[in-house]
């Protein structure tokens, strides 16, 4: 059975429970129906996250890797399965690592097209430094766009003990980040910080 989505939200990006090595995420839409299927591969020194249309892992939609094996603030690729390039997401390092996470991202030219930052003031920095108390605090995320600010949508983390869980509500269309690239960073957002927490 699929997993409702919050108020507003769209896709719902949910940890597959029982995973020893990786991670996987089940991506649902707002009706609960299975949507996409992503995975991270384990052992790999350069992070290789794959979405796929379903848990088959038959056909896959993107490609998110790591350009560089160790990189304070890593850039990750976003290609289709046959290589062409989608955009990229660029993890601003010492602010995401000290204070609270903000992730840059790019189309395929490299021109920067939006932001994506974690909200709050002080829960941020409670979630870095006080152990196991993630759960608590679930995390919120704005995507705004570059060129005016508008805010573009917000991925939510959904309180819960045991199992990691992004909402995503879309606010306005835009047409530098279509919902596959929006996809793409809410599995990215999900396998780093899911694995943080």
């Amino acid at each position: 059975m699929g997993i409702k989505a919050g108020p507003g939200e769209i896709y719902t990006v949910r940890r597959k429970i029982l995973k020893i090595f990786g991670a996987a995420f089940h991506v649902y839409d707002a009706q609960g129906g299975l949507v996409g299927y992503c995975k991270q591969k384990a052992f790999k020194l350069k992070e290789d996250i794959r979405l796929f249309t379903d848990e088959s892992a038959s056909t896959e939609l993107l490609r998110l890797t790591a350009r560089q094996v160790i990189d304070f603030g890593a850039t990750y690729d976003v290609t289709t399965p046959d290589g062409e390039v989608v955009g990229s997401l660029r993890r601003k390092g010492l602010k995401s690592s000290f204070v609270r996470d903000e992730w840059l991202v790019f189309d395929e030219t490299g021109a920067q097209v939006a932001t994506i930052r974690e909200q709050g003031s002080i829960t941020p920095l409670v979630r870095r430094y006080v152990d196991n108390v993630a759960a608590f605090f679930p995390q919120r995320f704005e995507v705004v766009r570059q060129s005016d600010g508008a805010h573009i949508a917000t991925l939510r983390q959904h309180f819960n003990l045991f199992v990691y869980r992004l909402g995503v509500a879309v606010h306005q269309d835009d047409e530098m980040l279509d919902d596959l690239m929006l996809l793409g960073s809410t599995c990215l957002i999900a396998a780093i910080e899911g694995r943080q927490n």
